[in-house]
């Protein structure tokens, strides 16, 4: 799809191509919808950031919370949304052995029970590795912290798939 396209689209059409690119909250595009039209894709990123910024801390943690778990439960059944999927295979989470698996559970359900929200990262940027790594050091910051690194890494996540769903 192109920028065109979308910036000519009415706004429950602009919603359900682009609700998916902020996991599970079709709400972020549909406000992003008002403030077009889009000049580029960092325009149109933005905008979708913004809309996240102007929403209240409810709204922000059922986003953080729409999130999966990294190679958890969700993606064993084959239930991760296909960019989640896709964002998880291309770091390798999809390959780990039983022990690399055992260790992201633990680490994952400690900063869960810590920080009460799930450890979130654009895991195309990183290895199996270095996805431990990070959740490792961000065991060290305090809940707001988190929250903020979340949401930082959630407007990653997005432009990541914004990046890669339309052309020019």
């Amino acid at each position: 799809m192109t920028l065109d396209q979308l910036n000519a689209m009415p706004r429950d059409q602009f919603t359900d191509t682009l609700g998916a690119i902020f996991e599970h909250s079709p709400w972020v595009a549909e406000r992003a919808w008002e403030m077009r039209p889009f000049s580029n894709v960092s325009a149109l990123h933005a905008a979708m950031c913004a809309s996240v910024a102007a929403s209240d801390d409810t709204a922000k943690m059922a986003l953080i919370r729409a999130h999966p778990p990294l190679a958890g439960k969700a993606a064993l059944r084959g239930e991760l949304t296909t960019a989640s999927k896709s964002e998880q295979h291309a770091a390798g989470l999809d390959k780990c052995s039983p022990e690399e698996l055992s260790r992201l559970t633990e680490v994952t359900r400690d900063y869960d029970r810590r920080f009460g929200i799930p450890f979130i990262l654009a895991v195309r940027d990183h290895t199996r590795q270095s996805i431990l790594d990070n959740l490792s050091a961000r065991m060290g910051n305090t809940r707001e912290q988190e929250i903020a690194e979340a949401l930082r890494q959630i407007e990653r996540i997005a432009l990541l798939r914004l990046t890669g769903a339309i052309a020019g």
